[in-house]
């Protein structure tokens, strides 16, 4: 059973940006791509470590800012030559507001 959690309007993360939810464990990053869907990554590039929510974001893939590293925003996996992945998290968007599924987050335990 999914359960979810009310992070944000949908206003409040840029077209074709992101922002980040904290954790103890780390943060998750929740984009907004050009046609309103919206996706949450770990927010750590496997590579360097680059903060993917400060990356550039294209269709459905965000641009690691350290090193070009380019990832799906659907499944987390590296594109290209590069190879790697980051996790990713059920996000949809309900009555203009962003929910995050609680479950998936629970290891994280969301700050």
């Amino acid at each position: 059973m999914t359960r979810w959690i009310d992070i944000a309007a949908l206003e409040e993360i840029p077209l074709r940006g992101a922002r980040t939810l904290r954790t103890p464990e780390g943060c998750v990053a929740v984009f907004r791509t050009h046609d309103d869907r919206v996706f949450a990554l770990d927010d750590r590039c496997p590579h360097k470590g680059g903060p993917l929510s400060d990356g550039i974001v294209h269709g459905h893939a965000v641009t690691c800012p350290l090193h070009a590293w380019v990832f799906d925003l659907e499944t987390g996996r590296a594109q290209g030559a590069d190879e790697g992945a980051v996790a990713t998290y059920p996000a949809q968007v309900l009555a203009g507001r962003v929910l995050i599924d609680v479950e998936r987050l629970a290891g994280k335990r969301v700050a």
